[in-house]
């Protein structure tokens, strides 16, 4: 069964955020930190993976992130904040194993 995620990356604490939705957020967080991604995210330094929610349906992922694109910049704070308050960097602590 496939697996997608919805997430939001930071520049650093309550800085520039972006949210995406892909099916590797291992690969998908690495070109973000290392700045292979043109537009948005390396323009603005986006590498700090602060949120994320797990789907098993594309369909459900998209609307989610849709739906997380259209919310105020203040919600999106609370929503990071209730599940990362200290905004530390989940690639690290959750996928990343050296």
């Amino acid at each position: 069964m496939n697996k997608y995620w919805v997430y939001i990356i930071a520049s650093q604490k309550n800085g520039t955020l972006y949210i995406g939705v892909t099916n590797n957020i291992i690969r998908r967080t690495y070109e973000h930190k290392s700045g292979l991604i043109e537009g948005f995210s390396k323009k603005y330094h986006l590498s700090m993976l602060v949120y994320f929610e797990e789907y098993d349906d594309i369909h459900m992922a998209l609307k989610r992130e849709k739906s997380l694109k259209k919310w105020r910049r203040e919600w999106k704070i609370q929503l990071i904040e209730r599940y990362n308050p200290g905004w530390v960097g989940l690639y690290t602590a959750h996928f990343y194993k050296p």
